[in-house]
């Protein structure tokens, strides 16, 4: 049996200072970096994802990033076989391939061993699903998956016709629920990983989400959004993505800029609430409190904290 690869993974909710951390690690490490971020991989979208500039990477390699159009749909499953692709390929430059993000499911993809293709496929009912989506429209097929799987309908957008079909073609040759097929499966984990999840007291997090966004206006999000509002990219996955959503709402005139402005902020609060709880429940996770790491030399004390967890789980050979 193959000793398997070793894998580290940066986690935490969004706004918590993951990608400056990161950096501090992959130069320690002998790591590059996967991007875990389900939106950061739509170029154009800069500003709103938060995603990271040429000049903050220090020349560290940064993979997943800026690989879609924005009207291009992407696929968790298509997410797992990229990165697990990248795995292989950083470890065989006896580097360590760091994964660091905040969209939990797809980072979980990754981690085990969960087979997508596993469940039966029929071409023919496929096509008339297809056919149907034409016909009626996608909401059609959307409101059949809420009727006979609400979980799935939960996750998946109801713009994301092929997950949609592909959960109603799952239901139809096997009589359950792609939610049931999945939970049936047993995964084990592929790679030797230490996964450090990032966390600090929830006003501290609220404060920085806040200004966060706040930056983000300033740095000009109306404007970024604005581009995809124009070009008629309302219906695409990627726009359902906190921070362009929002502004959509302000663009039709439903609401003023400063409701869009909270209403993201709202939103980005919510969300990572939701992230907190996901990797809590789902991943076996250290945890370490950034709260208090305000200045260099407490930020240096922590990275050396996190990374000797990281060599001592995953026996790191020294590159110096």
């Amino acid at each position: 049996m193959s000793k398997k690869e070793k894998l580290a993974v940066l986690i935490g909710p969004t706004a918590v200072g993951k990608t400056k951390l990161s950096i501090e690690l992959a130069k320690r490490l002998n790591g590059e970096i996967i991007s875990g971020d389900s939106m950061q991989i739509y170029r154009g979208m800069d500003i709103g994802t938060a995603k990271i500039k040429k000049e903050e990477m220090e020349g560290i390699p940064h993979y997943l990033i800026d690989i879609k159009n924005p009207d291009e749909s992407f696929s968790v499953a298509e997410f797992q076989e990229l990165v697990r692709e990248k795995i292989s390929e950083i470890s065989s430059r006896r580097a360590l391939p760091i994964i660091v993000g905040g969209t939990g499911l797809y980072i979980q993809s990754v981690i085990y061993d969960y087979q997508f293709s596993d469940a039966p496929s029929n071409d023919e009912f496929r096509k008339k699903l297809e056919q149907k989506a034409v016909m009626k429209g996608k909401d059609a097929l959307f409101h059949e998956l809420k009727k006979i799987d609400p979980v799935s309908a939960k996750k998946i957008h109801p713009n994301n016709i092929r997950r949609v079909i592909r959960a109603l073609e799952i239901y139809y040759c096997t009589g359950k629920t792609m939610t049931e097929f999945q939970t049936k499966q047993d995964p084990k984990t592929l790679y030797q990983t230490a996964i450090v999840g990032l966390t600090m007291e929830r006003d501290r997090l609220y404060d920085r989400i806040n200004k966060r966004v706040d930056k983000m206006i300033a740095e000009g999000l109306v404007q970024e959004a604005e581009r995809f509002y124009r070009a008629g990219l309302r219906d695409c996955q990627s726009i359902q993505a906190i921070g362009y959503k929002e502004l959509f709402d302000y663009f039709d005139g439903r609401i003023s800029l400063e409701e869009a402005v909270e209403n993201l902020k709202q939103n980005s609060r919510r969300y990572a609430k939701r992230q907190l709880t996901w990797f809590r429940n789902k991943m076996n996770v250290e945890w370490f409190d950034i709260t208090n790491v305000d200045d260099s030399t407490m930020l240096a004390k922590k990275i050396e904290e996190i990374s000797d967890y990281i060599e001592g789980k995953l026996e790191i050979k020294s590159n110096t």
